[in-house]
């Protein structure tokens, strides 16, 4: 259900009108953004041998590309993304008198 977009002149997702993930390819690497330690300690993977440098993570382009970690961060930052919008749609509950 994530939209395709372009922000900060690079791709990204949104989801429920703010951004779950952008990417970027560089010289040297590409970069996922904004992953951060929190993501990375409820991603059951192993960040060795990417850079991690505040809330992006950078991947050597001449690495394999890691589709599991990025799958898994991308689900998870989704999941952090829809969390509050759900809770905003939930009904509220009437107050017991």
């Amino acid at each position: 259900g994530a939209e395709e977009v372009i922000s900060y002149n690079i791709p990204a997702y949104k989801l429920h009108g703010r951004a779950v993930i952008y990417f970027a390819g560089w010289k040297q690497h590409y970069s996922l953004y904004p992953i951060t330690g929190r993501l990375l300690a409820a991603c059951q993977c192993d960040p060795a041998p990417h850079v991690i440098d505040g809330s992006t993570v950078r991947f050597a382009l001449s690495q394999p590309v890691p589709v599991k970690m990025i799958e898994q961060l991308a689900k998870l930052r989704a999941r952090e993304i829809a969390g509050p919008a759900k809770a905003q749609a939930a009904p509220l509950k009437k107050k017991a008198e």
